[in-house]
């Protein structure tokens, strides 16, 4: 099973490679890997519509999760019956959005895209932040998911909503 990677946006250079291999990791790091995955980079003019046609909000986002399971707890692996089940779902990255992010707040593009890969990846295996409890939840998912991934590439990566608790 794989990674699914796709560019639409032209506005911030990316390199697919190094986040195809973060992307590899994080799914290393879940138990994952038997299941595909697809990552989709867009602007913000394309994450803003998706963002208001899905979740009534017309503003660009960093993230956007469409998740095969919808019904998924968190904590739970999908049990897929056949190998067209083997999916996780589609995220979309507001690559354009997360570089301001960055350049606001003097980040690293390609971590902080992994950051922000790895928080859709958990909306995908049934996390959500709706309530104080899931948002808890949640943060110590992307805690532990980006711990093990420091420790296996030495960087230090931590998660984004830390600093986007009031976004949710």
């Amino acid at each position: 099973m794989g990674v699914i990677l796709r560019n639409l946006q032209k506005q911030v250079p990316l390199r697919r490679a190094r986040l195809r291999k973060d992307v590899e990791t994080l799914r290393h790091i879940l138990g994952i890997q038997k299941f595909d995955l697809g990552i989709v980079c867009v602007d913000n003019h394309r994450i803003q519509q998706i963002n208001n046609i899905y979740r009534k909000k017309n503003v660009p986002t960093d993230v956007l999760s469409f998740p095969f399971y919808e019904d998924l707890r968190p904590g739970k692996m999908p049990l897929p019956l056949h190998r067209d089940e083997q999916n996780l779902g589609d995220i979309f990255l507001g690559v354009e959005y997360v570089m301001r992010q960055c350049q606001e707040e003097s980040l690293d593009l390609h971590g902080t895209l992994t950051a922000v890969t790895a928080h859709g990846i958990c909306h995908l295996l049934g996390y959500r932040h709706e309530t104080e409890e899931e948002w808890t939840e949640m943060l110590q998912r992307e805690n532990y998911i980006l711990s093990e991934y420091n420790r296996l590439t030495g960087r230090s990566l931590e998660p984004l909503m830390k600093r986007c608790s009031q976004d949710r």
